[in-house]
């Protein structure tokens, strides 16, 4: 009698799974200045290599399981596994002061999500996000098979989070996105367009990065998404489809020097700035000058002044930008002096009110940081500064603080953010 055939240890040969993982990327990234995106031959990769790729769940995604119904007409992706409240963190009030928090500017449960963005009411807009997305509010969650308004609500709540100073509970909450490569799950089988928006793609990058302790792995997902826009680039069938994946790149190489920043590798940064054109703006010019300030090179610092392109203003940014750099109060305040007299722009008053503080003159700095207040500017940089003041001027500042509050509540609202919180005013 023969012996019974045994079964391989691994299964059958149909059930075997096989996992490829994506070889090193060379050195010269897609970003590099000499890789012309007209002639780039590479596409967008669908798998990150392990190393970046974020946990797997101990069960598969909805939409992964989904199975083709008839030939040609593939499944709606299914994105239930986004709309559980699990995922959401709250927003408690208790860091927003007394006076934002009693106003009578403060929105009811009624006022819709588009209105809430439109006046400046970002921590609500979060909150009714969340509500939307979960079917806690009024309102009935979207269709889990809604790819597009669930993105919506998604973004808009991530994006609120990042603006009002509580990143680390967005880089927590994005992490329920897991793998957006995956194709299986979040291109459509029909289009082969990616179904996540573009700019909630950008934002996940560094939000992933934060939530896992891992700035590396923003700058290989960065590069990946601009394989893709070169690949757009070159397919691209018309002029203004062209210019808003270059458009694209170009944020894409910003945010990679961003990242170099934040994981202290500046003088990687200023490096991959030297790659990257400026539109004429002088944005690009100003980038540079700020990282090379940051290594302490205000000689560097100085030659990006001359490179502003058609913004004239920028280069003399720079220059009192370097006086300040180089303790020189004196010429410094006198460049933002001649800028003040030609537009009342927050950031030179409050550069100028500094200048002010450290030649000992506190009392005209407080006045000229009081005169942005009067004028309608909030930003956190005139806030935190006009409190220092305040705490160098007298003793009892906490009155001060107070009153600042309710001038600032006072304010009209807007898209830029209304609600302030208790750091703001050192409080």
């Amino acid at each position: 009698m023969s012996e019974p055939q045994r079964t391989s240890s691994q299964g059958h040969s149909r059930n075997k799974s096989v996992t490829k993982s994506r070889p090193r990327s060379s050195t010269k990234g897609p970003l590099d200045v000499d890789d012309d995106p007209l002639t780039a031959s590479s596409t967008p990769k669908s798998n990150l290599s392990p190393a970046q790729s974020a946990p797997r769940r101990t069960s598969r995604s909805p939409g992964a399981r989904l199975p083709v119904t008839q030939v040609g007409q593939p499944q709606a992706k299914d994105f239930s596994f986004l709309l559980k409240p699990e995922i959401y963190h709250p927003l408690p009030p208790q860091n927003i002061p007394a006076a934002f928090r009693n106003s009578d500017k403060q929105p009811g449960t009624e006022v819709p999500l588009e209105e809430l963005l439109e006046r400046g009411h970002l921590r609500a807009a979060a909150i009714a996000a969340v509500q939307e997305l979960t079917g806690s509010g009024a309102t009935r969650p979207p269709d889990p098979t809604d790819s597009k308004r669930i993105f919506e609500l998604l973004y808009t709540r991530l994006a609120c989070l990042t603006l009002i100073d509580a990143t680390q509970v967005a880089a927590q909450e994005v992490k329920a996105l897991e793998d957006l490569n995956n194709t299986r799950l979040y291109v459509d089988e029909a289009t082969g367009e990616h179904l996540v928006p573009w700019e909630l793609r950008v934002l996940n990058v560094r939000l992933q990065a934060l939530g896992f302790g891992d700035m590396r792995r923003s700058i290989m997902s960065y590069h990946d998404l601009a394989r893709e826009s070169r690949s757009r680039i070159a397919k691209a069938t018309n002029d203004e489809e062209r210019q808003l994946w270059k458009a694209r790149l170009h944020q894409l190489g910003v945010k990679v020097a961003g990242a170099l920043v934040e994981m202290n590798d500046a003088a990687g940064a200023a490096a991959h700035l030297k790659g990257l054109h400026d539109n004429g703006d002088g944005k690009m010019a100003l980038s540079k000058a700020l990282v090379w300030l940051q290594l302490g090179d205000v000689d560097n610092a100085r030659r990006c002044a001359a490179a502003h392109g058609d913004a004239e203003t920028v280069g003399d940014i720079i220059l009192a930008l370097c006086d300040m750099a180089d303790t020189k109060y004196e010429a410094a305040l006198e460049r933002w002096e001649a800028l003040r007299e030609e537009s009342q722009d927050e950031m030179v008053g409050v550069n100028a009110a500094v200048c002010l503080l450290y030649l000992g003159r506190l009392q005209e700095g407080r006045e000229i940081m009081e005169e942005l207040i009067n004028s309608g500017f909030s930003s956190h940089t005139l806030l935190f500064n006009l409190s220092t003041v305040y705490e160098l001027c007298a003793e009892k500042n906490r009155n001060l603080k107070m009153a600042l509050t309710e001038r600032t509540a006072a304010m009209a609202e807007g898209p830029a953010g209304w609600e302030k919180q208790t750091a703001d005013f050192k409080l």
